[in-house]
């Protein structure tokens, strides 16, 4: 039989595309412009799936779910919202919504969704107990968010391992948080430990505990972070970081569910969801042979990236919205940003991503006594903050190098690192691929961002500069005053 699918939503022309394209699809289509109509079609038990929006002229859709699933709750829902902010994907999912789209969305993703859903309808989830949107974790409406916010829905319920990528300070543990503060272990612990921040010889106990008389000056037993994490969630920052020792201990733990403190014999269950996040390639660090390649496909079940700030310039403005309410329950100055100071900061490629933006507000809002904060303020800023070019940083250090001689004084470093033994193999290939990232940064940064100039620098087409700045990451400040 063909399926039918009722479509709720007050905007005609979004009604009318709908229609076509699922009539298109083979579907049989019922279309109204109320809440009342769909709930009525649906407490008559008509209709196989849902496609509404959110805000509806007489009702919103989110109390509406609750009654849908109640009276039928095998019926599939898909929400569609214009209001495309974390809480409102959370709440999708929370309320028994099958999938949150935001708008604009793709028809045939729409169309594809609509397939899965018919064919393996989801269960009911849990609801939170606080449903509110204080406290937003997550902030930002680009599409590059928008995924990242749909994807967290889907793992709210769950506890598959996620691995959290990004440059520093994107926000992966704000994304961690996220997924422990509004999925099924809240009321668990959340621990969070850097491995980039803990002597490496002290890493295995940090983490799984030690024995007293375990080693030198253990003199009483110590309770690691997976006992403080039991029944919550461990959040493992910089991954890449972790001793090859440390990393065959958790191996252990993601393969057979428990583990040994250290001096300890006893193996201890655990009960701990797993996120880890790293700034770093950890496939070139195994291929380096600095990183498990079974840990790595053990923790990366679920990878997420999150874009840099630069990737998503459109989110600024939110942000500086955000961090300013902080700032001012803090006490701070409310201040106000005209346009054209905005437009500067949209140009600008924030090498330290969102963490940079906060820094600067905060800033701003503490030092600068202007109620309105302009373009010269900005421009003043952001200049100040600039990074040195790479090629005077090796100028400072190694004199007057030669490139030839300045590589060659790291590869010295680089066999050094390894004593008696060699690299991994392929080191020709490596180390080509490796000098690029340092050699387009250092003329981006040389031309203040402006790629015409760098491409020129670099003999290279200005297409091929702009390909290899997204396939690398390439952060460098860009004037905005540069094309």
């Amino acid at each position: 039989m063909t399926a039918t699918i009722l479509v709720a939503d007050d905007d005609a022309a979004i009604r009318t595309v709908l229609n076509q394209a699922l009539t298109r699809a083979g579907y049989d289509v019922r279309i109204t412009s109320n809440a009342a109509t769909l709930w009525r079609w649906i407490s008559a038990g008509e209709g196989d799936l849902v496609v509404t929006d959110v805000v509806m002229p007489d009702e919103n859709a989110f109390d509406l779910l609750p009654r849908i699933k109640k009276s039928r709750p095998e019926l599939p829902v898909l929400v569609m919202s214009a209001q495309n902010t974390f809480m409102t994907a959370i709440k999708a999912s929370e309320k028994g919504a099958y999938d949150y789209l935001p708008k604009p969305f793709d028809l045939t993703e729409l169309i594809a969704i609509i397939g899965r859903a018919l064919a393996e309808p989801k269960k009911k989830p849990a609801r939170l107990d606080d449903d509110t949107q204080d406290g937003m974790p997550l902030v930002g409406r680009s599409a590059a968010m928008q995924e990242i916010y749909r994807v967290l829905a889907r793992l709210m319920q769950t506890d598959l391992t996620l691995m959290i990528t990004g440059e520093s300070g994107t926000g992966k543990e704000l994304v961690a948080r996220a997924l422990h503060d509004y999925g099924k272990r809240r009321n668990g612990p959340f621990v969070a430990i850097n491995m980039a921040a803990i002597p490496r010889d002290l890493i295995e106990s940090e983490l799984f505990g030690h024995e007293k008389g375990a080693f030198t000056g253990a003199q009483n037993r110590s309770t690691g972070r997976f006992e403080q994490a039991e029944g919550g969630t461990l959040f493992l920052d910089e991954i890449g970081d972790m001793p090859m020792d440390a990393q065959t201990r958790l191996l252990r733990v993601l393969q057979q569910g428990e583990y040994t403190t250290v001096g300890g014999r006893t193996p201890i269950r655990t009960d701990v969801r797993i996120v880890a996040a790293t700034n770093k390639d950890l496939k070139q660090l195994i291929n380096q042979g600095l990183f498990r390649e079974d840990l790595y496909y053990r923790l990366n079940v679920v990878p997420l990236r999150l874009p840099p700030l630069r990737d998503r310039a459109e989110d600024i403005a939110d942000l500086v919205r955000h961090f300013m309410q902080m700032g001012e329950k803090e006490g701070l100055d409310a201040k106000r940003f005209d346009s054209e100071a905005l437009d500067a900061m949209k140009s600008y490629a924030w090498p330290g991503n969102v963490r940079e933006l906060e820094n600067l507000v905060r800033r701003l809002m503490a030092l600068y006594p202007q109620e309105v904060i302009t373009r010269e303020i900005i421009d003043t800023e952001l200049r100040a903050d600039v990074p040195d070019s790479p090629i005077d940083k090796v100028g400072a250090r190694s004199g007057s190098l030669t490139i030839a001689q300045a590589v060659e004084e790291n590869m010295r470093s680089y066999f050094a690192g390894f004593g008696d033994n060699l690299p991994p193999p392929g080191l020709y290939d490596r180390v080509l691929t490796e000098m690029e990232y340092p050699l387009i940064l250092a003329a981006l940064t040389a031309t203040r961002g402006n790629q015409i100039k760098a491409a020129d620098l670099l003999g290279l087409n200005r297409n091929t500069l702009r390909k290899k700045i997204r396939e690398l990451g390439v952060s460098v400040y860009r004037s905005s005053r540069s094309s």
